[in-house]
């Protein structure tokens, strides 16, 4: 049994929901999002709910069933609010700039690397030092985000102190390892 898939998604006053042919489409304040459901899963609007119901039993419906229920549970949540992903850079000469819409990055490469958002994302650039992708597809969102941190990640060997170098997301913890100096069981 699915314990997300049995979840009703309850909709908003200001959101419209359309299901054609297995399609959702959903409307809210910040635009339109659709999806075409997996087959074999099925969706109804009932009382101001969406519920999600499945063809049969097997493994496959099951995973399929709670994945397109959370999948709609993020659309509707998408033109509501909105999703925003928040990175953050540091470094000797690591810069960033907004180009009209493009983000221009300084990340000590030998060139600047100029970064196009993706259809439906915003970037803006916060706080001297901060990152901000912001949209109304948390899968959109969440790519944008990290091709640009992919652009400079943080290096695990170069830190000193609480100090580090590259491109994170703002609540990730950068991974430390040890380097060459570092001697295990050798006496």
């Amino acid at each position: 049994m699915s314990r997300i898939g049995e979840a009703p998604i309850t909709i908003p006053d200001d959101v419209e929901v359309d299901i054609k042919d297995n399609v959702v489409t959903i409307k809210g304040p910040r635009g339109e999002l659709c999806r075409r459901l997996p087959e074999g899963i099925s969706a109804t609007v009932s009382e101001g709910r969406i519920i999600f119901t499945r063809a049969a039993e097997q493994k496959k419906y099951r995973a399929l069933h709670g994945l397109a229920r959370a999948l709609v549970a993020n659309m509707v949540t998408g033109v509501v609010n909105g999703f925003e992903k928040r990175l953050e850079y540091q470094g000797v000469g690591y810069r960033a700039q907004m180009q009209g819409k493009n983000l221009r990055l300084y990340v000590g490469l030998s060139h600047d690397v100029v970064i196009e958002p993706l259809e439906g994302t915003e970037i803006e650039i916060s706080d001297n030092n901060q990152i901000v992708v912001r949209g109304i597809d948390k899968q959109v969102v969440g790519q944008m985000a990290a091709d640009i941190r992919a652009v400079g990640p943080v290096s695990p060997y170069w830190a000193k102190g609480t100090q580090w170098r590259g491109i994170k997301y703002v609540d990730e913890q950068p991974r430390r390892k040890p380097g060459k100096q570092a001697k295990i069981g050798v006496e």
